[in-house]
């Protein structure tokens, strides 16, 4: 007789060891794969420890078969998305599980189940666990298996997708990632650049890490304002921003975090970060302490390559041209620290200004990531 799989809710307080394992179960034969930190995971998932969980609620999932863990899901009721959007979606996420469609089906219907008691009328993901709380990308990656993911870039087996549509999920919305290559600068951008900036009487500046909290209050308040349009939006709480300024101030490059000004008004920013999962792959146990640490620092200093994570503008300033300048100091910057290539990631499939102007660069789209939904 066939063992049976049960899925079960997490008890607050339990530990959360077997769940986070799961995740080198289905993953760590894959020479793609790069571990994450289990200290970023535990701490994400603490509400005593993140301010995510400020606005949130968030239940976690095991499915269970003959005492071995064969999969797990999060469910999240993001109370913030849904008094931005007015709508009453809820989400899931850190989705990981065996080749099964049952088990599979078993898991996402446990977590509509909890969100529909909530009140909760359509379910989308995967989210980790928010798109300002990356533990990992959103979506699931349908093609691109061949490299390893950049920094808070997701991986995932190829039949993912394939356990997304037989459970009744069907596509919300694909985001890409593009491949930069190394290559010159083109002389006609840089004289283009040129003229856009004067025309605008604006300047890019990089970051000042000795004025770091007063910086850190100008990008939140041009990201809260400049991606208020796009798709799937949440702002940041002030809590939430210090967070992840505080986490990113350990890696970032302040000349790969770009501020643009017009008179001295702040209307833009973008960020691009050091690929730091070329260290990482390194940790294959996502274990930073007592001694992964030491490895981590050795081959970060071997990191070539860096991701540009985000890039946005003001109202009144995002079909302006900026965005061209960024993208060229981008490039400087990063070949004179040594970055021979990188990504632009991730970016909504209809965000065709940012698609076309990473094209006339001659970058690629080399990995796509599919959200997903369905009515609860």
């Amino acid at each position: 007789m066939p063992s049976t799989t049960r899925v079960r809710q997490l008890a607050p307080g339990e530990r959360l060891g077997p769940f986070l394992d799961v995740a080198w179960t289905f993953n760590a034969a894959d020479p793609q794969w790069i571990a994450p930190l289990r200290m970023v995971l535990e701490t994400v998932l603490n509400p005593r420890k993140h301010p995510f969980h400020e606005h949130a609620d968030v239940a976690l999932f095991l499915a269970e078969r003959d005492g071995k863990a064969v999969g797990r899901v999060a469910a999240v009721v993001n109370r913030l998305h849904n008094e931005t959007h007015g709508d009453r979606t809820g989400f899931f996420g850190l989705f990981e599980c065996e080749d099964d469609p049952a088990t599979a089906a078993a898991l996402l219907d446990a977590a509509s189940g909890w969100l529909k008691a909530r009140g909760m009328e359509v379910m989308q993901g995967p989210m980790n666990l928010s798109t300002n709380e990356e533990i990992a990308s959103p979506g699931v990656l349908i093609d691109g298996f061949h490299t390893p993911p950049f920094i808070t870039m997701s991986h995932n087996p190829p039949y993912y997708a394939a356990l997304m549509d037989g459970a009744g999920m069907g596509k919300a919305k694909d985001l890409v990632a593009y491949h930069i290559p190394s290559a010159e600068v083109p002389q006609r951008l840089q004289r283009g650049v040129d003229a856009i900036l004067a025309r605008h009487g604006a300047t890019v500046r990089s970051l000042r890490m000795k004025d770091f909290t007063r910086e850190v209050q100008v990008i939140k308040d041009v990201y809260n304002s400049a991606w208020s349009l796009n798709w799937g939006f949440v702002p940041f709480t002030d809590e939430e921003f210090d967070h992840v300024a505080k986490d990113m101030k350990q890696i970032v490059d302040p000349d790969l975090c770009l501020i643009a000004e017009v008179k001295g008004e702040p209307v833009g920013f973008s960020l691009t970060l050091p690929d730091v999962n070329q260290a990482l792959r390194h940790l294959p146990d996502g274990r930073l302490l007592p001694f992964g640490v030491f490895k981590f620092l050795w081959h970060k200093r071997k990191v070539n390559r860096a991701r540009v994570i985000t890039l946005g503008f003001k109202p009144g300033f995002q079909s302006s041209g900026l965005g061209a300048a960024f993208y060229l100091k981008t490039f400087i910057n990063s070949k004179a620290r040594g970055y021979g290539s990188g990504e632009g990631s991730w970016i909504l499939e209809d965000n065709w200004d940012m698609r076309h102007a990473l094209e006339k660069m001659g970058c690629t789209v080399y990995k796509t990531y599919r959200i997903y939904d369905r009515p609860i």
